[in-house]
């Protein structure tokens, strides 16, 4: 798609986002052609909270399907719809339900922490939630609890157990596009720019956590690039966020830590679909209020610890 067609493509979504009374919802992941339509970009919960503060009637959500679920829960009254509905997370499908239960019935006395990359079936199964930004502090809330059932990344846990001290009932799930980033992968960035910060997610595998000056998540990434006085980053997280640390610090230089570090989830979503959503309204993601109610309870605890 040249430049002149993106522009009308636009164009076109600026129009109909009036006609319609639509919001456009970018996460940091996304392709840079769909954060330049975004009216908000961030992480999942930072989005999902915006489309809580709005008075629009539609939110146009290009993320993963957990996140416009999570748009849901908190927007029941709004029109949450996806751009392409076939973009999910293999981490949050990596637990179910009927995996959660039987995990809860081994420990009856635990209180249960999940990440918010997770289906809202899931968070209707939870205690509270987190967020990659607050799943230390919400862990150490509990510190009255003898035990702490974390799901459904074992990486985020071990990351969470290590600065609390805790120990965690954990999950065997994970990201495939954090693993994908290795500690050789560090290391030879760190030869080429030894003057450069490394900021990694928390999601990454322990050993690369252990290389970072920096853990963390998307948005305290953006904000770190901003208030550090380093001109050089490595970044150790899905390569769809340069491009916002770039357009937001264009004196800085920013180096993914591995090219390999691509969502092919995140990358479904296109201007093309933007303005087809727009003009359809189909890819409507909608949460039961049964589930809903029990996921919203969830995340509102995490909201009342940080």
């Amino acid at each position: 798609m040249n430049k002149e067609k993106f522009r009308e493509t636009e164009n076109k979504i600026r129009e109909l986002k009036k006609k319609r009374d639509a919001v456009i919802l970018v996460h940091n992941y996304q392709l840079p052609e769909v954060q330049d339509v975004a009216d908000f970009r961030g992480d999942s919960l930072e989005l999902s909270r915006m489309a809580a503060k709005t008075d629009a009637k539609v939110i146009v959500f290009c993320g993963v399907h957990f996140m416009a679920e999570t748009a849901s829960i908190l927007c029941p009254d709004k029109k949450v719809i996806m751009p392409d509905v076939n973009a999910g997370c293999p981490m949050a499908n990596m637990i179910t339900v009927d995996d959660l239960k039987k995990l809860k019935r081994g420990h009856p006395e635990a209180v249960v922490v999940g990440y918010v990359n997770t289906s809202a079936q899931i968070k209707a199964e939870l205690d509270v939630c987190c967020t990659s930004t607050n799943a230390v502090a919400v862990v150490n809330a509990f510190k009255d609890r003898k035990e702490v059932i974390f799901v459904p990344d074992k990486y985020l846990a071990d990351y969470v157990s290590k600065q609390t001290g805790r120990k965690l009932i954990s999950w065997n799930g994970f990201c495939p596009t954090h693993i994908k980033i290795l500690p050789e992968d560090i290391k030879r960035e760190k030869k080429f720019h030894p003057k450069a910060k490394v900021m990694v997610h928390p999601e990454c595998l322990p050993s690369v956590v252990a290389l970072a000056d920096a853990v963390l998540s998307t948005s305290q990434m953006a904000k770190f690039a901003k208030e550090t006085d380093a001109k050089e980053m490595i970044i150790g997280t899905e390569v769809g966020l340069i491009y916002r640390l770039k357009k937001d610090n264009p004196d800085k230089e920013f180096y993914p830590a591995s090219e390999a570090a691509v969502c092919p989830n995140m990358k479904r979503t296109t201007q093309e679909k933007i303005l087809w959503a727009l003009e359809e309204l189909k890819g409507e993601v909608r949460v039961s209020d049964s589930i809903r109610q029990r996921a919203k309870q969830a995340i509102e605890k995490m909201l009342e610890i940080v």
